[in-house]
Formats: C-alpha cells, sequence, structure tokens
C-alpha cells in the first residue's frame, strides 16, 4: 500500500463498505461521510460520525501492519490501557476504533505537562509489565525484537539502511562506536517488554487525573522496558524547554522507574536502554518511511549520531 492506493476511489469504496458491513454487525449505524484527515507514507486513518459517536479506520503501510494484530493482543491483555477494537481484518489491514476523546496534550494545552506526565507514566509501565508474560505473542504478532542481545546486529542493520546519506562524517563516526555499543548492550539487564516507541502527549488520550489509554502502536517494538523514556523524557523537555536533568523532567522519570523498584537503583538501568534504544529508533523511522523518505529525510541517521549524547538526549 502507499499514499496513492489509500487516495484511490477503489480503495475508498471497498473500506467504506467494510466499514459498515462491520458497524452493523455490533448494531451502530454510520451518520456521515467518511473524511480522510491523515495520510501519511506509514499509513492512513479516516474517520466516520455514527450513532455510537465517532469511529476512526486505520490502515497501516505494508512496514507496520503488525499494529492490527498488536491491537487484538492488547486488548485481551492489558484491556484498562488500550482502545478496545470494533473489528480487526488481518488480512485486508484494516483496524477499526472508537473514538477515545482528547489527547493529553489537547485536555491540557499550556498546563502542567510535568505533572501530567508524573501520573500518567507509572500507568504506562504498568501496562508494560502486564504485557511481560505475552513476549511469545508480541513476537508472533510481528513486533520487531530489538532485545539487548539482538542490537548488534540492529546497529549493522541501521548502519547499512543510512549508508547513502550525504553526511559521511556522521556514519563513520556511528560505525566506529560498534564495539563499545555491542559491550554496552550485554551490561544492560535482561528484562523485556513492548515499548512504544514514540510516546508523547498525542498518544495520550485523557486526564492526567484518571486512568489513560495508550494509543498508536505502529513504531513499537519488543525492547527493555525503559527504552520506552527515549522519546517521552526527551519530548517532555523539549517541549517544556528545560534541560535534561530539570526536576520538571526528572520528576516524571522517578515516578515510572519507581513501579519496577528503588529509581534511585534503576536510574542508570534507564540512560543505558536508552542510550541502546536509539539504534531501535533510528529502525523505527527508517520502516515507516519506507522508501519515500520525504521531509523526514535525516530523521534515521540523526537519531544513530544521537548516540554521542548521553542517555536519552536527542539533539533540539
Amino acid at each position: 500500500m502507499d499514499a496513492s492506493t489509500w487516495t484511490s476511489d477503489e480503495w475508498l469504496a471497498g473500506t467504506r463498505d467494510w466499514l459498515d458491513e462491520q458497524l452493523a454487525a455490533v448494531g451502530i449505524k454510520r451518520t456521515g461521510e467518511l473524511t480522510q484527515p491523515r495520510v501519511r507514507t506509514w499509513g492512513t486513518v479516516l474517520r466516520a460520525d455514527t450513532t455510537a459517536g465517532p469511529v476512526w479506520l486505520k490502515a497501516p503501510g505494508q512496514a507496520t501492519a503488525f499494529e492490527v494484530p498488536l491491537y487484538g493482543l492488547l486488548a485481551a491483555a492489558a484491556p484498562r490501557w488500550v482502545l478496545d477494537p470494533i473489528a480487526i481484518d488481518v488480512q485486508r489491514g484494516l483496524l477499526l476504533l472508537p473514538d477515545g476523546g482528547p489527547t493529553l496534550r489537547e485536555e491540557l494545552g499550556d498546563g502542567d505537562l510535568s505533572e501530567a506526565m508524573t501520573r500518567v507514566l507509572p500507568q504506562y509501565a504498568e501496562l508494560q509489565i502486564e504485557l511481560t508474560p505475552h513476549v511469545d505473542y508480541l513476537l508472533v504478532a510481528g513486533v520487531t525484537d530489538m532485545r539487548p542481545a539482538v542490537m548488534p546486529q540492529r546497529l549493522e542493520e541501521a548502519l547499512e539502511a543510512t549508508s547513502g546519506y550525504s553526511d559521511e562524517e556522521a556514519h563513520k563516526w556511528v560505525a566506529a562506536q560498534r564495539s563499545e555499543y555491542a559491550a554496552r548492550c550485554a551490561d544492560l539487564p535482561d528484562r523485556v517488554s513492548l515499548d512504544h516507541n514514540d510516546l508523547h502527549t498525542n498518544n495520550i488520550l485523557g486526564r492526567p487525573d484518571a486512568p489513560v489509554r495508550f494509543y498508536d502502536w505502529g513504531d513499537s517494538v519488543l525492547a527493555h522496558p525503559f527504552s520506552s523514556m527515549l522519546v517521552a523524557l526527551s519530548s517532555l523537555s523539549q517541549h517544556l524547554g528545560v534541560a535534561p536533568d530539570d526536576p520538571l523532567v526528572l520528576r516524571p522519570r522517578d515516578a515510572y522507574l519507581e513501579v519496577f523498584g528503588d529509581p534511585a537503583e534503576l536510574r542508570a538501568e534507564l540512560e543505558l536502554a536508552c542510550w541502546i534504544g536509539k539504534v531501535a529508533r533510528a529502525l523505527v523511522w527508517q520502516r515507516a518511511l519506507d522508501g519515500d523518505p520525504g521531509e523526514f529525510a535525516r530523521a534515521p541517521l540523526e537519531t544513530l549520531w544521537s548516540l554521542r549524547m548521553n542517555s536519552w538526549e536527542f539533539p533540539a
């Protein structure tokens, strides 16, 4: 699938028919036109009003098609934390979801994001703990293996994927880190769960003073759970305009870690997991772009080059 397919009259008509059939099967009727608010290289999202409120249809691209069966697993294994799909069609690659309400960013606006994430990140940690027994099923669903033991090989894949970029200096620098990277992967404790890999306030639905739901799992990988903080903390730091070691960032970090144990004993492990996870993040960018980089062409290599920065830090 690509953007031209998703916007074709034939695909849209067939998808509309599928949507109506799935709604009818659960006693819901569409009351408005099917609109297409988003078309990206990595997928498209459609929306329709119904007798049960708005619904959202997602069609991931081939590289992220695993999100469709993954939602079924998430809804079964951790239903408190995700939207319950109305319908899933693995063969066609279609996912139909109810409306989850405003995102955390929409709810808060310029409100206290630090306090909000201090409340929300422990909920995400609970989700990860609930998913830990389901590692084999996550792999069967098609989630990419980014556990520490395979990450040296993933670095080789990332270097190959970015070898055609014009910035040879950055690429050579990353290539020279192979030995250190492998050694540090071996040092990382063998925890494993689902890493959302794009955890920020626009992918969290609800309010911080109530249970939230986590949305948009198309970037997720199987990894050390703490690597999820790579995007969560760096995006918070940049959005607030504060340094990575600012208490406004460290307080949510420690609230997350407290679910797993003593934050003081786990901070170094989190920093290492995030540093190693930059390679996974680069490969996630690469698969999302899927040969059509456009405005995000440099994202995979820039993410790799951020290995020169400690922990979960990214360039501004």
